[in-house]
């Protein structure tokens, strides 16, 4: 992982728009979205449509965004057992008994978890960890809480490169793998990766001190957002409020 966490480095609209739009964006588009009824089909469609249009603005390839939706994998295979575990009316799909009720969560659960998730990748993929960070501050996130996120994107690295290392130590020395009895090496490693992350922090904080830190970190961000760029990263969400109300006054 480099620097620059998820970020796809390339110059769109979507790139350039502050990181506290595109969150409150994120936010109202979700929120359209899990307020659809199920039964919507059209209106999902609609949102896919929408998700579209936004990674072909952002400049996002398109194999970068499948790949990623990899994350969704465990509710994909909770999704594909619903209809087969769930109670309810039956009906029967090429000889193979299905719950009616299932079969409805399944795609409920498929069609909002997949368009939240290429939501986010596209959010995580037009904006730098440093960017989303002082867009969080910007809405005004406690401060603390900025700490802490700010302290684990920055040492996210370090840490991994302290698991790379002790990998590549435990395998100079015989280790295989695959087996019960090396569970106890893991686990070993695993506490003394616990205990130097632990050592590092406080030195950290030591070296923080003596520089005059006093609980609160530097701004982040000085600037904020003008109005025609809160238009512009709201209109797509704002479209998907309109498809959600839509569809609920239609199925009423």
């Amino acid at each position: 992982m480099n620097g620059d966490g998820l970020l796809v480095p390339v110059d769109s609209r979507i790139h350039r728009l502050p990181a506290q739009v595109k969150i409150v964006a994120l936010f109202v588009f979700v929120l359209a979205v899990v307020a659809t009824p199920s039964t919507a089909f059209w209106a999902f469609a609609l949102y896919a449509v929408l998700l579209v249009a936004v990674v072909k603005v952002a400049r996002l390839p398109a194999l970068v965004v499948l790949k990623r939706l990899a994350v969704e994998t465990p509710f994909l295979v909770f999704a594909l057992l619903l209809p087969f575990v769930a109670t309810g009316p039956r009906l029967e799909v090429l000889g193979v008994s299905l719950s009616e009720s299932g079969v409805l969560g399944s795609w409920n659960v498929l069609a909002k978890g997949t368009l939240g998730v290429v939501a986010a990748i596209i959010l995580s993929a037009s904006t730098s960890p440093r960017a989303l960070l002082a867009g969080l501050e910007r809405l005004k996130l406690p401060a603390a809480l900025i700490a802490i996120l700010s302290f684990m994107v920055r040492y996210l690295n370090v840490v991994s490169d302290d698991l790379h290392r002790m990998r590549i130590a435990r395998e100079s020395r015989g280790y295989q793998g695959g087996r019960a009895g090396h569970l106890k090496a893991v686990a070993g490693g695993v506490g003394a990766l616990f205990v130097r992350s632990f050592e590092r922090g406080e030195r950290v904080h030591l070296a923080m001190q003596s520089r005059g830190y006093n609980g609160r970190m530097p701004q982040l961000s000085q600037s904020g957002a003008a109005q025609a760029q809160w238009l512009e990263g709201l209109a797509i969400s704002l479209a998907a409020v309109v498809i959600a109300v839509t569809a609920r006054v239609v199925g009423l």
